[in-house]
């Protein structure tokens, strides 16, 4: 089956395990309110893909394209970092498959009954009827967004 794309999703492309890329981490945290005095020194190096890849095998990256995910911070262009080894829960971004359609949603569960619910007013909840095709592709665990 030849699997379309609802809009909300632009690409998916593996991850592929290869040279590590460690970047210098500072030891002290940021303050996202008042500011406070710089603390000079590195606490170690951290790797991204070693932070952001748990399930090498199961991990791909899905490239967002549309605005239904807004208000979760996730918009066109943006990179999602995909585990399709995690089993979705209530409240999960996931990637799901629709009446053979891929689509970003957040995963509602209420009372045996599925919801996809964008975070924009402008997109409507997709409500899983008994007898839909209905499968979670893999659920969200980063979201990379360019400043």
């Amino acid at each position: 089956m030849k699997l379309r794309n609802d809009g909300s999703i632009q690409a998916i492309y593996t991850y592929q395990e290869g040279k590590k890329l460690f970047r210098p981490l500072m030891a002290s945290k940021i303050s996202a309110g008042f500011p406070s005095p710089a603390q000079d020194y590195i606490e170690g190096k951290l790797d991204l893909n070693e932070y952001m890849v748990v399930h090498p095998a199961s991990t791909f990256f899905v490239k967002v394209d549309g605005y239904s995910m807004a208000g979760a911070g996730m918009l066109p262009n943006d990179i999602l970092v995909v585990d399709r080894s995690l089993e979705a829960i209530h409240n999960h971004i996931v990637i799901a498959i629709v009446e053979g359609e891929l689509t970003v949603k957040r995963l509602k569960m209420e009372a045996n009954e599925y919801y996809l619910v964008p975070e924009s007013e402008d997109y409507p909840t997709i409500h899983i009827a008994e007898g839909m095709d209905f499968a979670i592709w893999g659920v969200v665990t980063f979201v990379i967004h360019k400043v």
